[in-house]
């Protein structure tokens, strides 16, 4: 894409030289005619775009022209377009160049946005004074506290105006952020139930397999490294809004979330008996399938079958 657009500005910057138009090609047509009359000279030829590579190379007049494009010189899209690939930390570089381009709102809005996706402050109207630039460098300072304390962090969100306390917002506002140290989090959740219960919720699990949305579940909200009371209560809440998700599957299949609770827990076992080095005689197929089906008994045998491939041939659930 980065080659891409500097072609064109590229092609844009010829043309201004005088190298583009009908008169560069009657001039250029002029010199292959006179090229082709001279043996030796065939491979400077370039047969797509009409273009000769070697005559565009001879005609750059000194070293002082060669260099970075003016991105001040190319239309105002184009150079936004190209601005736009740069993280904060290039683009605050590129500002002492380019100030008015680099310092617009719409590339800090982008930066804010891509990085933090949700925050109340974008849906409501902007203070005076307000700044997409320095609301990124707000935004970055609290993930850092964050991750050293998430209490501070979510007060300083708070206390900036950037998040509302609310535990749905919270709960959002989480869903759509990666910056946040995981293990930090999933401390945070334990003690905050009730943005716990709203942050899954906003998981969709329909036409999910299983094992599948098991994955995507614990990518957002980590298991704990030991078994205990917060494990049970992430695995009930993930119980129920699958089958919440997928109501027409569970009569299907003749399932409730008790019995998706104790097909978690068995794929969660089963994760850990296959992939750990630790474990020398692994659970064969066979043994999960009795296993599971004696703790579920009205459980298909082909779809305990399939539980027990896709652990093996994936990997674990909440790695």
């Amino acid at each position: 894409m980065g080659q891409g657009l500097w072609r064109v500005a590229r092609s844009q910057q010829l043309q201004h030289q005088g190298y583009g138009g009908p008169g560069y090609l009657t001039r250029e047509h002029g010199r292959r005619m006179a090229t082709n009359s001279v043996p030796g000279t065939s491979h400077r030829k370039q047969a797509q775009g009409g273009i000769d590579i070697y005559h565009l190379l001879k005609t750059r007049k000194s070293k002082e022209q060669e260099g970075f494009i003016n991105l001040e010189m190319l239309p105002p899209e184009l150079s936004f377009t190209i601005l736009s690939y740069l993280n904060a930390t290039d683009l605050c570089l590129a500002s002492c160049v380019w100030q008015d381009l680099a310092n617009d709102e719409l590339l800090w809005q982008g930066l804010c946005k891509s990085t933090w996706g949700h925050c109340s402050i974008y849906n409501k109207n902007p203070p005076l004074g307000f700044s997409f630039r320095k609301l990124y460098m707000q935004l970055d300072e609290g993930s850092l506290t964050f991750n050293a304390n998430p209490d501070e962090g979510v007060n300083y969100f708070m206390a900036k105006g950037i998040l509302d306390d609310s535990p749905k917002e919270i709960a959002k506002f989480i869903f759509c952020t990666r910056t946040l140290n995981w293990k930090k989090l999933r401390i945070y959740l334990d003690e905050r139930r009730d943005v716990l219960d709203d942050l899954v919720t906003l998981h969709n699990f329909s036409n999910q397999f299983l094992p599948n949305a098991l994955r995507e579940f614990f990518r957002h909200i980590h298991a704990p490294e030991e078994r205990g009371e917060y494990l049970e209560t992430l695995i009930t809440k993930f119980s129920h809004r699958f089958c919440a998700c997928n109501p027409d599957l569970m009569r299907e299949l003749g399932l409730s979330p008790d019995a998706v609770y104790v097909l978690c827990y068995s794929l969660i076992l089963l994760s850990i008996d296959l992939t750990s080095p630790h474990v020398k005689n692994k659970m064969s197929k066979r043994e999960f399938i009795r296993n599971t089906r004696r703790a579920a008994q009205n459980i298909s045998e082909d779809f305990v079958g399939h539980l027990y491939d896709n652990i093996y041939l994936i990997g674990h659930v909440a790695a």
